[in-house]
């Protein structure tokens, strides 16, 4: 296998005074560390710095001789505190012009959103000449891809996301990551393949895992953990794509000999409500989903599946009598029955109650026993009890996801 004679190195720089301030948590550099690091790239600075031009510029100056690639996220907004497209251009000593296709893509932004472009908004299209774009398909602030040229020799490359968690992901897994791993230049292939699973702890899988996560291994296997589903990206490094794909095959089936009971799917965007989809397509059947108390998280996901036979729709209500008014005062698992005849399903799957979150709250919320019921073809109730607990921000988004894992296997028991 073709190794890189040099691993590239990089540097995460982290731009806002809400960052320098603590007033907001950097979670942008560790999740772009991560990712880096599964391509293959040593990071071996994290910088953040306050929204002051000349400390910009600086700290793009020492990281362009010190380091391969340059990440930063922040500073791509409209207002006058947003200065990284300025302090990029003033590194290579070039004026910012328009970017036509920034421009257009902007443009459309506000008049899908039906509303008039602030003049302000048009810096948001202005780019150091000489660079180019890095597409963002969910918000109005494009990155910036530029070279930055050494003192002694060589250069530096720099790739500049907004600061919104959401865009810079997409942003950075659908473009930079790419263009990264050209870098390692002709005559060596770099591909990568991504495994998602379900109901384990991410500390759990690194044990289950052993040496396979190692640094020095190749292919390389990164975890990454996003409400509670955890990702494996296999990195594998060869002379040609065929090489690389020998390697994903072999290192994916020694993954699943050690955890496939927490397996779903492939890929970047795939879910649970993705596999269940599929599932239920290829048997010609159908799901409808009833969660009870202060969220829906299934609902939205299942939604977002478009058009599909295999989704009948969702109830959002406060408790169990709320269903149970509907349907005559019926018992619970009588009123289950009637919805199953009255709209034609096939399966049903219910979440006992979401809890109330204290949104304010820096601590997890206690656990509490949360009962799944999934109602089968066959008017058979199967019905689950976990104890979950966690951040306000993880809990509920946990208890669908379990909701959804328990649905499986009663799916795979009813082949």
């Amino acid at each position: 296998m073709t190794q890189q004679t040099r691993q590239l190195t990089a540097e995460v720089i982290s731009i806002g005074d809400e960052m320098t301030s603590g007033a907001r948590l950097d979670t942008n550099t560790q999740w772009l560390s991560r990712r880096l690091g599964d391509l293959g790239i040593k990071v071996s600075f994290h910088t953040t710095v306050a929204d002051t031009l000349e400390q910009n510029v600086d700290v793009f100056r020492i990281a362009a001789e010190r380091v391969d690639i340059l990440v930063s996220t922040g500073g791509l907004g409209p207002t006058r505190d947003d200065l990284t497209r300025e302090a990029l251009a003033n590194v290579l000593g070039t004026p910012l012009e328009l970017n036509p296709s920034a421009m257009q893509h902007i443009e459309q932004m506000f008049a899908r959103r039906k509303r008039k472009m602030p003049e302000r908004n048009r810096v948001q299209a202005m780019f150091p000449t000489g660079s180019q774009q890095i597409f963002n398909p969910q918000g109005t602030a494009p990155g910036i891809d530029m070279m930055i040229p050494r003192e002694e020799s060589g250069q530096s490359r720099v790739f500049a996301l907004p600061g919104v968690p959401a865009e810079m992901k997409r942003m950075f897994d659908e473009t930079v990551a790419e263009r990264i791993l050209a870098e390692n230049g002709p005559g060596t292939e770099i591909k990568q393949h991504v495994m998602k699973f379900f109901g384990t702890g991410e500390s759990d899988m690194e044990n289950r895992l052993g040496s396979m996560i190692a640094r020095d291994r190749e292919p390389r296997v990164g975890i990454t953990v996003s409400t509670a589903t955890i990702s494996l990206r296999i990195t594998a490094t060869g002379k040609d794509a065929v090489d690389c794909q020998t390697q994903i095959e072999q290192t994916r089936a020694e993954i699943m000999e050690r955890v496939p009971e927490f397996y779903f799917g492939e890929g970047d965007r795939y879910e649970q409500h993705d596999a269940i989809n599929e599932d239920l397509t290829a048997r010609g059947q159908n799901l409808m989903v009833v969660e009870y108390g202060q969220a829906a998280p299934l609902g939205n996901w299942f939604a977002k599946l478009g058009d599909t036979p295999a989704y009948k729709g969702g109830l959002s209500l406060a408790d169990p009598q709320q269903l149970q008014q509907l349907f005559g005062g019926e018992s619970e698992q009588q009123a289950w029955k009637i919805l199953r005849q009255k709209c034609d399903l096939n399966w049903l799957l219910v979440i006992n109650r979401y809890p109330e979150l204290q949104h304010d709250a820096l601590l997890p919320q206690p656990a509490t026993d949360i009962t799944f019921s999934v109602i089968t073809p066959e008017e058979d109730v199967r019905t689950r009890t976990e104890t979950l607990g966690g951040h306000p921000d993880v809990l509920q988004p946990r208890i669908a996801k379990a909701g959804m894992a328990w649905l499986r296997t009663v799916l795979a028991d009813n082949t």
